[in-house]
């Protein structure tokens, strides 16, 4: 199975650390003892915590959801599931879920928002934040309202998918899909590789020190840098219904990352791929407990590395399989633009992958950018895409990374 060209390098960095010994004796060998859960406890009790995570995938998948049903949803109500600002009266109560509604947790609060990405990009940030309002205002002036319309080259509405009807804008884009796919990279990637991991807020302050010595966050059972890396593991795994031992339970239960790791690893050429994040993230959380940082920030790179390559194999996998609808002698318009939707949202993902050895996005904001303009920039957008076009944006994709096209355009 071919992997990243940096994977090797890693792995064998991985093996010599953890069985080299790591200095702590109350360890077997020296070494770290990787849980078969995600399960960690101090005196008898779990100190694994993301409760802000749950609730931010719970009000994504409200939101999605919401964003087609036509019958109920207005910009006040959907904007509101986004931001989550209104104390009371109005909309200030959009969520299904009551405990959403009391929250003060919001989607757009972390979108853009990591420590390394955008604490000193704050332009960009805002304007990433403000896509998704655009996406939302958009569905609701200029699809909604055409939702019986049939759609067609310049002119929002329905088109069939097979036995499904989708809703798409002037151009083709479902606009759910494009909210949807792109807090993947926008908000749950965004956090995982570019905050939580990120040895700037894993060793904030005195998180060393008081991780060293089990000094634990006020009130709490685990230490601040225990907390920062279970937070990371809430934005891949909240949805499962085990939540420790997520993979096996995941598929069903979410719409975002995670999803899509059970989808690459269902690919026989990735094969594997989620029980190296899930181990990797168990092992780091580990070595947390070890008082071993380097073992830590191994499993890390190791982390950020696979689920960047999730992100551009999905973006790679979609651009092929709206070209095989829209490659025919009678395009097959409703199936590819779902696709072409879909990987949409995987391209703006690209814009926060992480490659560990540049600490930089595998993509600049330019080349995202240019996908997104080649993919949408003709007159009628989707309509007008070409299958060489589909194509160029695959290569460029595939050629940063040590798999083929043809791997990651196959059926799943």
């Amino acid at each position: 199975m071919n992997r990243l060209k940096n994977t090797y390098l890693l792995i064998a960095l991985v093996v010599v650390t953890l069985f080299s010994g790591c200095g702590d004796d109350d360890l077997p060998s020296g070494g770290i003892d990787t849980p078969l859960t995600y399960d960690f406890t101090r005196n008898g009790q779990t100190t694994v915590a993301f409760s802000g995570q749950t609730q931010r995938i719970q009000m994504a998948t409200e939101l999605i959801n919401a964003m087609v049903d036509f019958d109920n949803a207005t910009a006040v109500s959907l904007l509101e599931m986004y931001r989550n600002e209104t104390e009371t009266g109005g909309d200030a109560n959009p969520f299904a879920l009551a405990d959403l509604n009391a929250s003060t947790k919001s989607i757009k609060s972390k979108v853009a928002a990591s420590r390394d990405y955008f604490s000193a990009n704050t332009a960009e940030s805002s304007v990433i934040k403000t896509d998704f309002e655009n996406w939302i205002n958009e569905q609701i002036n200029e699809v909604f309202p055409n939702e019986n319309m049939l759609a067609a080259a310049g002119l929002a509405g329905q088109i069939a998918d097979g036995n499904s009807v989708r809703y798409i804008n002037a151009k083709g884009l479902e606009l759910n899909q494009a909210v949807n796919k792109g807090l993947i990279g926008a908000l749950m990637l965004d956090q995982i590789a570019n905050n939580y991991l990120s040895t700037a807020v894993l060793d904030e302050g005195s998180n060393v020190t008081d991780n060293d010595n089990d000094v634990l966050a006020d009130g709490q059972n685990y230490t601040t840098m225990e907390h920062k890396w279970d937070e990371a593991y809430g934005y891949l795994f909240a949805a499962a219904s085990n939540t420790a031992n997520p993979i096996a339970s995941l598929a069903n239960n979410d719409s975002f990352l995670g999803k899509y790791i059970t989808r690459v690893e269902g690919d026989p050429d990735f094969t594997g791929i989620a029980g190296e994040i899930f181990s990797a993230i168990k092992l780091g959380r580990a070595a947390i407990v070890a008082k071993n940082y380097t073992a830590r920030d191994l499993q890390a790179d190791l982390i950020k590395t696979r689920l960047s390559e999730i992100v551009a194999i999905r973006a790679v996998y979609y651009m092929q399989q709206g070209k095989n609808g829209i490659d025919q002698s009678t395009p097959d318009y409703g199936a590819a633009f779902h696709d072409l939707s879909e990987g949409f949202g995987f391209l703006y993902s690209l814009r926060f992958t992480r490659d560990f050895e540049t600490n930089q996005p595998y993509f600049t904001k330019s080349e995202v950018d240019g996908f997104i303009s080649d993919l949408m920039g003709g007159t009628n957008g989707l309509w007008d895409v070409s299958p060489a076009t589909l194509d160029a944006i695959s290569d460029a994709i595939a050629a940063k990374f040590n798999f083929t096209v043809a791997q990651a355009g196959s059926t799943n």
